[in-house]
């Protein structure tokens, strides 16, 4: 029951992130509510609506069956100009900041909400059309059917407007670089605030190993799933990959205290998700990687945009700091705190090396960006950390920084700015020694 559970939860997490999950969810329900209107028209609902408020039923058939039309051809119209502009947009994106924004770009409700809305609008209304027939003695028309059909087509007018707004905004690179930074950050501070201090997890040199059974990108852990796997199986675990990250088969996986059999293991491996889409929300390193796949990939030649590789330092910046407060491990306890569940993540030197080694190797020669990326570190070193290795990191990557920026700017006055702003650095540093 739990595997299902954990199962149905995965599940829905990746139908919710495709592009077609909310647009075919008011699809399913336009053909289902027009069913419905049409099971009440035989019941006479329109003959009610005929006699208390006449002027809102249409009794032609002819007009009925043209406005219908009318609206139906309308639908169609900007539902394939909406289509086109989410894939402009998307390829925009692709093609000026990193491919890595599409899966938050595609996950975007706002716009499946729209285009749901223009969907169900024309479905609900090719239904309503072709449940016009011929005029008779006894045959009432559909006139609180078609009355919903036109009110639907103001809907989805207005929904086209909010759409042309937001389809405009949401490209703006600073849209996209708080998106980012907004999940990415809420996602850390989460996992510092369910962090607990733990005492050091015990020896597992002598435990036992299990592989993986598959390739894939592991992008989620259910870390609730393998402590209840805990209490279960009487075990303890140290899970050895990172979320995130691409695994071969026969990779190391995770240890157990205890030896497993084939149906605990079967239960246990469902609690790593496999999935190609790479979700901030999930995994906060994926922020920080995709923000600097911005700001390098503004530092191109063919974009050449230093403005927009500062502001991404910006957001780099705050989420270092955040970054700072969290240990470089994560260890579970249960109700008696005693620690049963380690799981690895990545490293605060790993991810700053991996993070400020691109900025170095691409922005070297731009003073305006060496400058803006001292003036980060300067900001992070000696500020609280969990850790004091982590000033030290920083220090480092700001003696790399100089290395690589005497090499590659040859004015000396520049070197100069650049070296008193180091010089801070290693003032606030001698503090913390």
């Amino acid at each position: 029951m739990k595997a299902l559970i954990i199962r149905i939860r995965s599940f829905i997490n990746t139908i919710t992130g495709s592009i077609a999950f909310y647009p075919t969810f008011y699809a399913i329900s336009a053909v289902v509510f027009a069913l419905i209107m049409k099971w009440a028209e035989r019941n006479n609902v329109s003959s009610y609506l005929q006699e208390h408020l006449p002027q809102l039923v249409i009794n032609d058939i002819d007009t009925a069956r043209s406005i219908l039309s009318t609206l139906i051809a309308g639908g169609i119209s900007m539902l394939v100009f909406s289509f086109s502009m989410v894939m402009l947009l998307l390829s925009q994106a692709a093609a000026n900041y990193s491919p890595r924004v599409l899966p938050n770009l595609i996950s975007n409700r706002k716009h499946q909400f729209i285009l749901g809305t223009f969907l169900a609008t024309i479905l609900y209304n090719i239904i309503t059309v072709i449940g016009l027939e011929p005029s008779g003695e006894k045959y009432q028309l559909p006139g609180f059917s078609v009355l919903i059909g036109i009110i639907s087509a103001f809907v989805a007018l207005g929904a086209f407007v909010y759409f042309i707004h937001s389809i405009s905004t949401s490209i703006q690179i600073n849209n996209i670089l708080e998106d980012i930074f907004n999940k990415s950050s809420n996602r850390l501070k989460l996992l510092i605030q369910e962090e607990r201090v733990a005492e050091d997890f015990p020896d597992t040199s002598n435990w036992f190993t299990y592989k993986t059974k598959k390739s894939g990108t592991i992008q989620n852990i259910s870390i609730n799933g393998l402590k209840e796997a805990v209490e279960e199986f009487d075990t303890r675990f140290e899970v050895l990959i990172v979320k995130g990250q691409y695994i071969l088969t026969d990779s190391d996986m995770f240890l157990s205290e205890k030896e497993l059999n084939d149906e605990e293991l079967k239960e246990i491996y469902k609690n790593f998700n496999y999935s190609e889409s790479e979700l901030v929300s999930d995994n906060y390193a994926l922020g920080f990687k995709q923000i600097t796949e911005i700001g390098i990939k503004a530092m191109s030649p063919g974009i050449n945009d230093p403005g927009t590789a500062i502001d991404t330092i910006d957001y780099l910046t705050e989420l270092v700091r955040i970054r700072m407060q969290k240990e470089d491990h994560s260890i579970t306890l249960n109700d008696d705190s005693n620690p049963i569940l380690k799981v690895k993540v990545i490293a605060f030197e790993t991810l700053i090396y991996n993070v400020f080694a691109s900025y170095r190797n691409y922005c070297k020669h731009d003073i305006s960006v060496m400058q803006k990326l001292l003036q980060l570190f300067n900001r992070c070193i000696g500020r609280e950390s969990c850790q004091q290795s982590y000033h030290h990191v920083l220090h480092k990557q700001a003696q790399l920084l100089i290395s690589d920026a005497e090499k590659s700017i040859s004015n000396e006055h520049d070197i100069g700015v650049l070296k008193n702003q180091f010089k801070e650095i290693e003032n606030k540093m001698s503090t913390i020694n």
